[in-house]
């Protein structure tokens, strides 16, 4: 019943677009994997080679993309963790592109995880999952464009854009808990408001002037669409309200089919039409499991640009 559901939204999806110039309907399509949330706890990290496996065996997949939390919220964040993470990731054949979630650095300030000040995780996350400030983690590492090169927006490495079958591709550094607003409860000592709220202010400016780079990009290059990613969905809260503004702004001025990738809440789920726009879908990947991906294909002679085929990891292939 639900992959009913789910086709007719994709269907309803591939209407809603609008048709894309044929100046800029021409070239070959791209495939590429999308997974996020995972691994989470030891099973899954145990099980994670089943899932590279899987994804490397296509021979059509170019890329793999990462949409944060690589770990879960009760699993420490000490750089041990992190380094064999950044490890198995760096097993996948292709480039392998992340963009983080809150689990490894916002919330790490819970004592489960360890009682982090999360500032200082972050700095950890940017040095161990991004060690080359434009360039990919993966077994055949890419070049990408890079905000660190910006220089009122140094610190954000992660937030990087490259153009494959002439479709821009960014992702932009969003988490769950608020964006970061969630107060650092747990943290000994108690939460420190001032640093919180820079952090914040200072990581929403930087993905503002991303999310207009990109579409800025796409206007300049005529690209037949857009993929944002992102690791939780941009709702009309406080931590988001301004990020959601100013996606469905530059998407309605853009006026082709753009996808909101991001993870976050652990369910395959495809939105149309998402926050009144027609041309923008947003796109929640499988969470909290290594044995579902998304194989996703962006075709510029296609009027729709992006489609997506839900993919399992043979049941013998996932055990231990």
């Amino acid at each position: 019943m639900r992959k009913s559901l789910l086709l007719s939204a994709l269907i309803t999806a591939s209407m809603l677009v609008p048709s894309v110039p044929a100046h800029a309907a021409s070239g070959p399509s791209v495939t590429f994997a999308l997974i996020g949330d995972t691994p989470y706890g030891d099973a899954q990290q145990a099980a994670f080679p089943k899932l590279v496996d899987s994804i490397d065996a296509d021979p059509d997949v170019r890329f793999v993309l990462h949409a944060g939390d690589v770990k879960n919220g009760s699993s420490t964040c000490d750089d041990a963790r992190f380094e064999t993470l950044a490890g198995l990731f760096g097993t996948f054949d292709d480039p392998f592109v992340l963009t983080p979630g809150d689990n490894e650095w916002t919330d790490c300030h819970r004592t489960a995880a360890g009682g982090y000040l999360p500032t200082e995780r972050l700095e950890a996350v940017r040095r161990i999952f991004y060690p080359v400030a434009g360039r990919t983690i993966g077994g055949h590492p890419m070049g990408v464009r890079t905000q660190a090169r910006d220089a009122r927006h140094r610190d954000y490495r992660e937030n990087v854009l490259f153009t494959r079958s002439g479709v821009v591709f960014a992702t932009v550094h969003v988490v769950g808990s608020e964006n970061d607003l969630a107060p650092w409860s747990q943290l000994p000592g108690g939460d420190r408001p001032a640093e919180r709220l820079a952090e914040f202010e200072a990581r929403k400016a930087a993905a503002l002037d991303w999310i207009d780079n990109a579409f800025a990009v796409a206007r300049r290059t005529q690209a037949p669409g857009v993929l944002l990613m992102m690791q939780a969905e941009p709702l009309d809260t406080p931590g988001f309200a301004e990020i959601r503004a100013r996606i469905v702004e530059q998407t309605r001025a853009y006026g082709k089919p753009v996808v909101l990738a991001h993870g976050d809440e652990h369910v395959y789920e495809v939105e149309p039409g998402y926050a009144g726009v027609p041309n923008l879908t947003r796109l929640e990947t499988y969470g909290d499991t290594a044995a579902n991906w998304l194989r996703v294909t962006a075709d510029p002679k296609s009027s729709a640009v992006f489609s997506w085929e839900p993919q399992t990891v043979p049941a013998g292939d996932q055990e231990g």
